[in-house]
């Protein structure tokens, strides 16, 4: 139960007030002496619109984010809080404060010191543009009592406070330079002449080519980073990124998924592959519905589809059995995830006769009505290969279903915001505490017109009160409990039909040291990565 000890843990290690040279090196692995220098590329398969991860969520922007804005805290692979901006920390025991202890010999890229008003600044910019809109919701004020100190206060107890301190959701902005008054989600400085703290800075910024970070000398941790460089090789070629691994042009992949990469380069004696990295980000794939639109806005039908589905085929023929089944909206990672849900197994039979018992009997031809399906492009084996096995399935119980493709990922975002769809595939990210990435999808107060919200317009008062009441205890256990009857209910009202987690893995030359296995993996500072 890693996560349920975060509170605990987060209050015990801000007693012990620890300090620079207490710091832990977060790899486990690092038997051998890192060596200092060279560049690591590493392939992607996404285009970053700019750097600035307090305006934006998401795989691309975060990786290299991560790399250049230094947040307040960090993390291990066991969910433990570790020191990163702030030496020390402590939540008050009622959960609503938490008091940062910043280093005092941290500077920005540009030379000037990073100060609590740099925090306080950087929070509140995070609360009023990130898409993330209950990860800081309950923060009312941030406190700067002296240069160094900051105090967060919240309304509520927030249980997920110390956990959004990590670098892929609390980037630390120089005030300096975004305190201008510009709008932050454009601000010029997302783009060029980025500024940050983190262990590398921005040399060069093409979003569709590459992001060319170089090491930052003054970075506040001594000897780190290793590397001189790091280079994102940006590409929405996945094939490309693997044949230049297996050259050596590239030297690791992260986020891989596709069946037929990874048993080819498991083979590979010159590379490593490790699905270990991904517990923070909770990645799942699944089938939203679209709730307010006839038939779906009967359960019975949405239902009869879930029953329709063999996920088993999906993670074992489709995906090649590196993929697991999901059954609810919490990875089975997370420790407020519960066996007691819904499921559905396939049953074309009972599929039918509950068609029918909806008042959808097959007419001339056997057809009972149409539906089209979106799938999120890129990435085909968790999206449009699992929407075209869908659409077979379908047919056979009398429902006959259009697969749309769009053509990138702006085209099918601005579908699925516009709720202009009846069913699609996506791939939503947990993002550790389900205050930060599950209550976005199911509260009725979320439905907006923005991708990745409550696009599945799905509306129930108890659903509400639950995540409501559970995100604002700072008891786990007692969180748990509401999660518990949160999960039942969902899994039973199916506003999505949960598919499988998805099979994250980072691909990696065996010349690459300390691959990042933290909970954040890919999307944690590379400080400790180095070429042997």
């Amino acid at each position: 139960m890693p996560l349920l000890r975060l509170t605990r843990r987060a209050t015990l290690v801000s007693a012990a007030l620890m300090t620079a040279s207490t710091l832990l090196p977060l790899p486990a692995s690092a038997a051998e002496e890192p060596r200092r220098g060279g560049t690591l590329v590493i392939g992607s398969t996404q285009t970053p619109r700019h750097l600035n991860g307090a305006v934006q969520s998401g795989i691309a922007t975060a990786m290299p984010s991560t790399q250049v804005f230094a947040s307040p805290l960090r993390f291990d692979d066991k969910w433990n809080p570790q020191p990163y901006l702030a030496e020390s920390w402590k939540l008050a025991d009622d959960a609503r404060s938490l008091t940062l202890k910043l280093r005092k010999d941290a500077v920005f890229h540009d030379g000037k010191p990073i100060t609590s008003a740099d925090v306080a600044f950087s929070v509140m910019a995070i609360k009023a543009n990130h898409p993330f809109a209950t990860m800081l919701g309950p923060v009312e004020k941030v406190d700067t009592p002296d240069a160094y100190t900051a105090i967060i206060r919240m309304s509520v107890p927030h249980p997920a406070i110390v956990l959004a301190m990590s670098p892929a959701l609390c980037p630390i902005l120089p005030k300096h330079i975004y305190g201008d008054g510009q709008d932050l989600k454009n601000h010029p400085r997302n783009t060029t002449d980025v500024i940050g703290s983190g262990p590398f800075r921005v040399t060069e910024f093409k979003p569709s080519q590459r992001i060319v970070l170089e090491r930052f000398y003054k970075f506040f941790l001594p000897g780190k980073p290793y590397l001189d460089k790091v280079i994102f090789n940006v590409t929405p070629d996945m094939a490309s990124l693997v044949l230049g691994l297996e050259r050596g042009d590239v030297q690791m992949l992260p986020f891989a998924t596709l069946p037929t990469d990874l048993k080819r380069l498991a083979n590979d004696p010159k590379v490593s592959l490790t699905s270990k990295g991904y517990d923070g980000i909770g990645p799942l794939n699944w089938l939203a519905f679209n709730t307010a639109k006839k038939p779906l806005s009967d359960v019975q039908v949405r239902k009869a589809i879930a029953t329709s589905i063999d996920k088993n085929f999906i993670t074992k023929a489709l995906m090649g059995g590196f993929a697991t089944v999901s059954d609810g909206p919490l990875v089975a990672s997370s420790p407020f995830a519960v066996p007691d849900l819904v499921r559905y197994p396939l049953d074309l039979k009972k599929a039918a006769e509950m068609l029918d018992a909806a008042g959808y009997k097959a007419g001339a031809g056997g057809e009972r009505f149409k539906l089209t399906i979106d799938y999120l492009p890129g990435g085909d084996d968790q999206q449009k290969n699992v929407a075209e096995y869908i659409r077979g399935q379908l047919k056979k119980v009398g429902i006959a279903v259009e697969v749309r493709a769009s053509a990138d990922f702006p085209a099918w975002a601005k579908r699925l915001a516009s709720h202009d769809f009846d069913m699609s595939m996506d791939l939503v990210f947990n993002w550790g505490d389900p205050i930060i990435g599950v209550h976005r999808t199911y509260l009725s107060t979320n439905i907006k017109p923005i991708v990745w919200t409550n696009t599945q317009s799905y509306a129930n008062p108890k659903v509400d009160e639950l995540l409501n009441t559970a995100g604002s205890l700072a008891d786990p256990t007692q969180r748990k409990a509401y999660y518990a009857t949160f999960q039942k209910i969902v899994t039973d009202e199916l506003p999505i039909e949960f598919i499988n987690q998805v099979p994250y893995h980072t691909i990696a030359s065996k010349k690459v040291g300390n691959v990042p296995t933290t909970i954040w993996g890919p999307l944690s500072p590379l400080d400790e990565v180095y070429l042997k």
